[in-house]
């Protein structure tokens, strides 16, 4: 693993909506159960714009933060994208603040 962007991830857990979808894609199955491709590819940003009820522009940028944080990855299904939480970035986030501080 990369090393930690510690502070691009304290910038992306700072908005109330990063945290909701990160929330969200903790748990897919319920929150996204209508979704027609299996929850084990990640979520499409379709599915995560809907939830949201923001622009699809506005969440799109939410979720390049969450990206470029390393607390999302994202996979290309033909046309969609596809978010799964990096559980490894956020295991050693928690890691970090638990005894880094």
């Amino acid at each position: 693993m990369n090393e930690l962007d510690i502070d691009a991830i304290h910038k992306a857990l700072a908005n109330p909506v990063r945290r909701d979808i990160l929330g969200w894609l903790k748990e897919p199955e319920t929150h996204f159960a209508d979704q027609l491709h299996p929850l084990s590819l990640g979520v499409c940003a379709g599915k995560i714009d809907e939830r949201c009820g923001l622009s699809q522009s506005t969440v799109s940028g939410h979720l390049a933060i969450l990206q470029k944080a390393g607390l999302v990855s994202v996979t290309r299904l033909g046309q969609w994208n596809m978010f799964k939480r990096n559980e490894e970035v956020i295991a050693a986030f928690l890691d970090h603040i638990n005894t880094g501080l």
